[in-house]
């Protein structure tokens, strides 16, 4: 591979940022690639916390901004924004490949402008079900993207199923596993520090809109906050996504304000957040970090409503309806059964060395961009 290859990350959330984060890192530190980040939707909100500030304090050199909305736009409006923002930014300097995460608006704008201008587009952790719009837009991903690198076995199967090429799907296992069984992470007590969390112990709760489900979302989000204040016990709250209805939380949060059983934060750093996540008592809401990430650590989770519907299914997880009784109840349960085995489905943490040693691979930059069915039973 004699001509160094360029590699553009896209990345429009705080939850994405730490997932690709490590593979940014493999990728700048290789003399065989140049490493961009394109930074734009939730990182550029105030309300979220203006997250791109920590992305360039990581050092990452070549990082470009682009806001694709105010607060408060149509999901397709924004998308719209976004595949403008990044056409423009490629149109003159176009990358040999861009990377994008999951199910996010932002990874399918930049599978659309990959596609269009026949650039490379690798898809991480493509494959997964779930509710809401995102299994939509994840598998709109994989149609649109060259090269899939997933979670596991069963991700890769999927995608076959879809009639994606076998040679084109790469089991490396979530990236993030490679951060979360790290010895890097902060100690909890540097945690509780910079946060200003007082509390013995703890919940960690992440709770979002289901854009399919509208017109219950300002119900549920009081009934979950009502449970909450109701279980007796302290939480760490992180603000929802952007996601339509989200406005319905954050007012539903406002009556939490000023509880001393409770510390809420528009966004936290990854590390930080991963070590609280592990010495939580348990993990509730409609996160997908309560589905992926806390069963490695053998944390519970209370998975509420239909948003992950489909997703892993593990001895750690209770799913209960959203709705004010069962949530109550679960944080009752949960709280007295303390933690679980370790489980690692999605992954061992050696995501990067997998990551790289393909992209290493010449014939991986060879591949056509036209991409072709792939039959796998035809009557």
């Amino acid at each position: 591979m004699p001509d160094k290859k360029s590699v553009l990350f896209l990345t429009g959330t705080r939850a994405d940022f730490g997932k690709l984060k490590p593979l940014m890192r493999a990728v700048e530190a290789s003399a065989d690639f140049e490493c961009r980040i394109f930074v734009t939707g939730m990182h550029l909100l105030a309300k979220y916390g203006n997250t791109y500030r920590q992305i360039e304090r990581e050092g990452f050199v070549n990082v470009f901004t682009a806001m694709n909305q105010l607060g408060g736009e149509a999901m397709d409006l924004v998308l719209a924004n976004t595949v403008q923002a990044l056409g423009r930014h490629v149109a003159d300097n176009p990358p040999d490949m861009i990377v994008v995460h999951g199910d996010r608006l932002e990874a399918l704008a930049g599978a659309i402008v990959g596609a269009f201008r026949n650039i490379l587009v690798a898809h991480i952790e493509g494959g997964e079900r779930s509710g809401t719009i995102d299994e939509m837009i994840r598998h709109s991903v994989t149609k649109l993207a060259h090269m899939h690198f997933v979670a596991n076995e069963e991700a890769s199967h999927r995608l076959i199923q879809m009639g994606e090429q076998p040679e084109a799907v790469f089991v490396i296992g979530s990236p993030d596993i490679d951060i979360m069984l790290s010895p890097d992470l902060p100690d909890l007590d540097a945690v509780r520090e910079r946060y200003d969390i007082a509390f013995p112990q703890y919940a960690v709760a992440l709770y979002h809109p289901v854009t399919t489900e509208p017109e219950l979302q300002a119900a549920r989000a009081n009934g979950f906050v009502q449970a909450l204040l109701d279980s007796g016990y302290n939480y760490v709250v992180i603000a929802p996504n952007n996601d339509a209805g989200s406005e319905h939380i954050h007012k539903a949060y406002e009556r939490l304000a000023g509880n001393p059983c409770f510390r809420m934060f528009p966004s936290m750093r990854f590390e930080y957040f991963l070590r609280l996540m592990q010495n939580a008592r348990f993990i509730i809401g409609n996160s997908s970090a309560g589905v992926r990430e806390a069963p490695i650590y053998g944390v519970r989770t209370i998975n509420v409503g239909s948003r992950q519907r489909g997703r892993f299914v593990h001895d750690s997880i209770l799913n209960v309806p959203d709705s004010h009784a069962a949530v109550l109840k679960a944080t009752r349960d949960c709280w007295e059964l303390g933690e679980c085995a370790p489980c690692f489905h999605f992954g061992r943490g050696n995501s990067v060395e997998l990551f790289m040693a393909h992209l290493r691979r010449p014939e991986l930059w060879n591949r056509s961009r036209q991409k072709h069915f792939l039959d796998i039973c035809m009557p």
